[in-house]
């Protein structure tokens, strides 16, 4: 679905540039027959499948110019045939007016930011094989490489008087068998001798580092990392980035995020606080000493008198609430400005008035932009509808945000503050998007067993006929704590499921965040409890309707979700004619010597299986999945990537050969390249192929 671009897209001013081109090493002035661009399919029948799916251009990081008259962007392109991305550089105006690309290459621009006073962009990119920084105009000529850092860059952030630049790399911290017995150059094995040597889809051989250096005629100088002979990460893997770190408006100080443990310490604990690091000294202070759960994304004032961040207060609680923190730099004096608000801060950014701070949060299914008055300690909504927002930035008198839903990939919109109205300005997909027809997306308040209202998405088949009959799919939603909101997946596209013809049940059931505390905590200790009653309650609910086939229904899910239909295999009384789950725990008991996160074990399981003492722990591995294998009678695939350290592929296959052994229909699709996700766009197509061709066998 790539095309190939050649020409430059509309100007940001009268002297329109060709977009540069680092295979030239100047602006481009060849054509770059392989280059991964936009596409532009043609869609016969409004269905969408997955190569449509994947033909969408994934809008990326957002950066408001210093005068906010301009909006720079990064979407992503892909290439089923390629098997690959690519990420382009985008700017335009901020009302959405006189778009132009500024890079056409078939390298990685990523981590866009405005610089010299919005005279400059500087940016991210693989061209000479290892991520370093790069410059280039807002007109699209004169790209330089700024950085030469052996083995790459990750993330950077220039000093507000721009002498200066912050940057992350990552820092050896194992010695290797070969570098132990130099005799033994060849040697693969890993010696170990403590927790924590495997995270998310690496093992742990090094950590990511803070550096500093001097910005001298457009080269880096005097480097030193801020945490030398220190074997912490700061920011946090596997997510963490740029974002955990922040420049005080001054240029004095930098801020980091960093849980300062290793080993077994760091695989109990989420406590990692908020450190200052004064550049001219050397020295460095935690800022969040005595707060025990997670304090993370440090952001300054405008005037440099306050600091907010993210903070959870249970230190091993991974899911807690993320409660939104302000600190006054010359008192110390800390506010918690969330404390009346029982939803989290999803992410936030500061007004010109250093009193005022705009915040995403999710309420009760979608996730919304407010504002939180640091002294009053009032949140106020802004905007309000079935979409999601997710992130926020100031704009001209207005908010920049990113928005999707269940029905649309996310675009840049211009938020009004005082009405919430927002006015799409990126229009990225709108080709697409124009040729598809998507089902229609309905709220449903389901009452669950123990009399509580439960939200549920219901999405239907595109030219839904409520006199026809169509089969359906319960969504099990993974996390376990994340709310089933508007969301965009390429992965676990709802909409997609409902072009196949089924009709989709999405349930907020118990454990989920946007819902209150209680609803969100419930489920920690209760795996095979009341939340498995929601979603049964769910699917019961919306079967009962004349246009569900009751003996056509189905049940998927990924993560948690793949445990819930694991656990739902051997407890659905007949309900279910298929089921399928995808990266899901089978055997709790082996998960937790598995994995690697241990406080996320220890908070949610309740604690190890071999505490005959503990009841919580004992009602959780009397609920695993495999003890109920007897009572599977229906057809069930799995699918599962090697390179999933969080929940082992052995538990896919665990699952697989009791399917197998036990005489029941059974498919296994197994990635040998993938991890807990699937993210590798042929891989992509290949588990959307099978997810359909399995369920159309068996449902329809």
């Amino acid at each position: 679905m790539a095309i190939i671009i050649t020409g430059s897209m509309l100007a940001c001013n009268e002297a329109s540039q060709t977009p540069a081109s680092k295979e030239t090493g100047k602006k481009g002035n060849k054509e770059l027959t392989e280059t991964i661009g936009k596409a532009k399919p043609t869609i016969k029948d409004g269905i969408m499948t997955p190569e449509i799916l994947y033909s969408f251009g994934r809008v990326g990081s957002v950066e408001v110019s210093p005068d906010k008259s301009h909006i720079l962007y990064q979407v992503t392109y892909v290439s089923i045939p390629q098997n690959k991305t690519n990420s382009e550089l985008f700017i335009m105006k901020s009302d959405g007016s006189e778009k132009k690309q500024l890079t056409i290459t078939n390298t990685q621009e990523n981590n866009p930011q405005w610089i010299a006073d919005g005279k400059k962009i500087a940016f991210l990119s693989n061209e000479t094989g290892a991520s370093q920084i790069w410059t280039i105009n807002p007109d699209g000529g004169g790209m330089k490489q700024i950085s030469n850092v052996e083995g790459g860059i990750d993330g950077f952030k220039y000093s507000p008087d721009g002498k200066k630049v912050l940057f992350i790399k990552s820092v050896k911290t194992v010695e290797t068998a070969a570098e132990k017995y130099p005799d033994l150059p060849d040697a693969s094995g890993r010696i170990v001798d403590d927790l924590m040597y495997k995270h998310w889809d690496k093992w742990v051989e090094s950590v990511p580092h803070p550096f500093v250096a001097d910005l001298s005629g457009n080269k880096l100088s005097n480097i030193k990392d801020l945490l030398e002979g220190e074997p912490y990460e700061a920011p946090m893997a596997p997510f963490g980035g740029i974002e955990q770190l922040a420049w005080s408006p001054d240029g004095k100080t930098i801020a980091y995020t960093s849980r300062k443990k290793t080993g077994k310490e760091y695989t109990l604990s989420t406590n990692s606080d908020i450190y200052f690091y004064d550049v001219e000294s050397g020295q460095t202070q935690n800022m969040t000493e005595g707060m025990m759960g997670y304090d993370v994304n440090p952001q300054f004032s405008p005037d440099g008198k306050y600091l907010a961040w993210q903070s959870m207060e249970r230190d091993g609680y991974e899911a807690d609430k993320n409660r939104l923190f302000v600190t006054d730099l010359a008192t110390g004096e800390k506010t918690y400005v969330t404390e009346q608000f029982d939803y989290n801060t999803d992410d936030f950014v500061w007004s010109s008035d250093n009193r005022t701070i705009y915040m995403v949060s999710s309420v009760k299914g979608t996730t919304q932009l407010h504002t939180a008055d640091i002294v009053t300690k009032e949140i106020t909504p802004i905007t309000q509808g079935k979409y999601d927002y997710t992130s926020v930035a100031l704009g001209n008198g207005k908010l920049i945000a990113k928005r999707q839903s269940m029905s649309q990939p996310a675009e840049i919109y211009s938020v009004d503050i005082a009405s919430g109205q927002a006015t799409e300005i990126s229009f990225e997909n709108k080709e697409i998007l124009d040729q598809l027809r998507m089902g229609e997306v309905e709220e449903r308040w389901i009452t669950t067993t123990d009399g509580k209202e439960m939200l549920t998405w219901v999405v239907y088949p595109p030219d839904f006929d409520p006199k026809k009959s169509y089969p359906a799919l319960l969504y099990c939603q993974g996390g376990p704590q994340s709310m089933v909101s508007q969301f965009w997946s390429y992965r676990w596209n709802l909409q997609m499921m409902a072009a196949n013809g089924y009709i989709v049940v999405a349930p907020n059931r118990r454990g989920l965040p946007g819902f209150g505390q209680e609803w969100l905590e419930q489920i920690s200790g209760d795996y095979g409890g009341q939340n498995m009653k929601d979603y049964l309650a769910a699917i019961d609910a919306v079967s009962k309707e004349p246009f569900v086939d009751e003996n056509r229904l189905g049940c998927t899910g990924a993560s948690y979700g793949g445990f819930s239909t694991y656990w739902l295999a051997g407890n659905h009384d007949g309900r279910f004619k298929a089921f399928l789950s995808h990266a899901g725990i089978f055997n709790l008991e082996a998960q937790y010597l598995e994995t690697e996160e241990m406080f996320f074990a220890n908070w949610d399981m309740g604690g190890p299986f071999w505490d005959k003492s503990n009841a919580i722990a004992q009602r959780t591995y009397a609920n695993s999945p495999h003890k109920f294998i007897d009572r599977w009678d229906t057809p069930i695939m799995i699918t599962h990537g090697e390179y999933d350290y969080r929940i082992l592929a052995s538990q896919g296959m665990m699952a697989f050969n009791a399917a197998q052994l036990r005489g029941i229909p059974s498919r296994m699709l197994i990635f040998p390249d993938e991890n807990h996700w699937i993210s590798k766009p042929q891989n992509g197509v290949l588990f959307q192929r099978e997810f359909f061709r399995w369920f159309d066998e068996w449902l329809k």
